[in-house]
């Protein structure tokens, strides 16, 4: 189990998210906050699609960083926060569905580079399908 540096980094991460502007845009919300591990979700609605109804790869790529992100900041201390250094995203099979399920978490944590994967699931009816997979990087920032 990962150790977090702030004891009240769920209060923390509530706060934040009140001025994630983009999630809220896109309509993605998170459900689970632990340290080091973070899961959300989303309803497919059709500004979501792509032209063949797909979710759009940009979607997919958007939660897949917004999860690893609070997975790592999850673990930070209040003085610091973190930004997204890279991410590598892979596509694995078509989003199609009525809702989103994001996880991430950290598989790393280091003082200045928290290593993350993540992973959205599409949900049409009972079938749960894996649609991409991601790692990033999180850089460690300390604020001043």
């Amino acid at each position: 189990m990962l150790k977090t540096q702030n004891p009240d980094f769920k209060k923390t991460i509530q706060q934040k998210l009140k001025n994630n502007h983009f999630s809220h845009l896109i309509g993605f919300h998170l459900t689970k906050i632990k340290a080091g591990s973070i899961e959300g979700e989303m309803k497919i609605l059709h500004h979501h699609q792509q032209q063949n109804g797909f979710v759009h790869g940009g979607v997919a790529s958007t939660v897949c960083d917004i999860v690893a992100g609070f997975a790592a900041f999850s673990l930070v201390s209040n003085n610091e926060f973190v930004v997204t250094a890279e991410i590598k995203i892979s596509y694995l099979n078509p989003g199609i569905g009525k809702k989103l399920i994001a996880r991430g978490w950290v598989l790393k944590a280091g003082s200045k580079i928290h290593f993350c994967e993540s992973e959205v699931w599409s949900i049409d009816g009972k079938k749960k399908t894996l649609i991409a997979k991601a790692t990033a990087s999180m850089a460690v920032v300390s604020r001043k």
